[in-house]
């Protein structure tokens, strides 16, 4: 049978379209089931329970999957063997570890190889089989949605499978921790179980302190509304509180000022008054002080029994003339050599205007 070009033109168009549909097929048929090309190593472990563990789950280190499930064979009626393939490239230790873990909502299980915590070991050969010490199976989910039923009869559809996808994702690969939470938890329930007299004592002292805040009602109010006063004038004031805050501010640049300007004078006193006190705490100084102390109230009382009879002593103030001296003051501009006020000059400053200190009078 001779085909025209058109007839033929479309069966080779036909051949290349299933031949390319063929190809990529394939290609997707053995990503699904991890296929692999190169050269790999089977091994097998061993497990009390692989529930929902199928032939061709991932096999994964870190998170990248390096091979794939092979084989299913249960041992002794209560055991079960897995023979799993891994990548020739990717060679496994002695002390290789296997997990179950949750690979999605579906219930789909994939292997986790992890080293031991005891350090790298000498490289397992092909054929081996790890021991039920290094494998763990996964988390029975059916256990813990039941636990968490009436929480989700009380949430929608979609708040449940969300739900449902977070406890997988914090949970898958963690029974140990889970059981441990949960037994945790039970001692706790237990712990408030046994100190329940002690929770309805708290209780009931709880319910007298409100009763008795309640009988308080109105002084509570007042208390309440002066508060709400304080605050509103605070309010009103607030101004005055700014203006004020500023002055003080003010006052207080002022003053820190002030002392810095005094602080050279103030030095020089107390350095004088050190001087002084040093001079003062001599011992002859100290004995004449002392004399001096305890022969004052007797010279004291004789002039008070003088003056009592008769006009012996007559004083009155006409004028005061005298010197100051100012000692030098380092760093205080025109105070740094010594000065000497006089009061009064020779005639002096007249303190009293009566007669008797007219200066041509007795």
């Amino acid at each position: 049978m001779k085909l025209d070009k058109e007839s033929a033109s479309a069966l080779v168009k036909l051949v290349i379209f299933l031949v390319i549909t063929g190809m990529a097929t394939l290609l997707l048929a053995l990503l699904l089931s991890n296929g692999n090309f190169g050269k790999r190593y089977e091994y097998k472990a061993e497990f009390s329970d692989v529930t929902g563990v199928t032939k061709g789950d991932d096999v994964r280190i870190a998170g990248v999957a390096v091979g794939s499930v092979q084989k299913i064979e249960v041992l002794n009626r209560n055991r079960a063997i897995v023979t799993f393939g891994v990548d020739a490239n990717t060679p496994l230790t002695e002390n290789t570890n296997v997990q179950i873990r949750f690979r999605n909502l579906v219930g789909q299980r994939y292997f986790s190889l992890s080293q031991g915590s005891d350090g790298a070991k000498s490289t397992l050969k092909p054929g081996s089989t790890i021991p039920e010490s290094r494998t763990k199976g996964a988390l029975d989910l059916n256990v813990l949605f039941t636990g968490f039923k009436p929480v989700f009869q009380a949430l929608s559809p979609k708040d449940t499978n969300k739900l449902a996808y977070e406890l997988i994702q914090t949970v898958q690969g963690e029974g140990g921790n889970v059981k441990t939470l949960l037994a945790s938890t039970s001692s706790l329930t237990n712990t408030l179980a046994g100190r329940d007299q002690l929770i309805g004592d708290v209780i009931t002292n709880l319910s007298q302190v409100l009763d008795t805040v309640g009988s308080r009602d109105k002084e509570l109010t007042d208390t309440i509304d002066t508060l709400q006063q304080f605050v509103s004038g605070l309010k009103n004031d607030r101004q005055a509180i700014l203006g004020s805050v500023d002055s003080i501010s003010g006052l207080a640049v002022e003053t820190a000022d002030f002392l810095q300007q005094g602080r050279p004078a103030l030095t020089e006193d107390v350095r004088q008054l050190d001087r002084l006190t040093a001079n003062l705490s001599t011992k002859k100084n100290l004995k004449v002080l002392s004399d001096t102390i305890q022969i004052l109230p007797i010279k004291m009382n004789k002039l008070g029994n003088a003056a009592s009879y008769g006009s012996e002593f007559n004083f009155f103030l006409c004028s005061v003339n005298g010197n100051i001296v100012i000692p030098p003051i380092p760093g205080l501009p025109g105070f740094e050599k010594q000065q000497t006020v006089k009061l009064g000059g020779k005639k002096g400053i007249p303190v009293s205007t009566a007669p008797r200190c007219d200066t041509g009078g007795n």
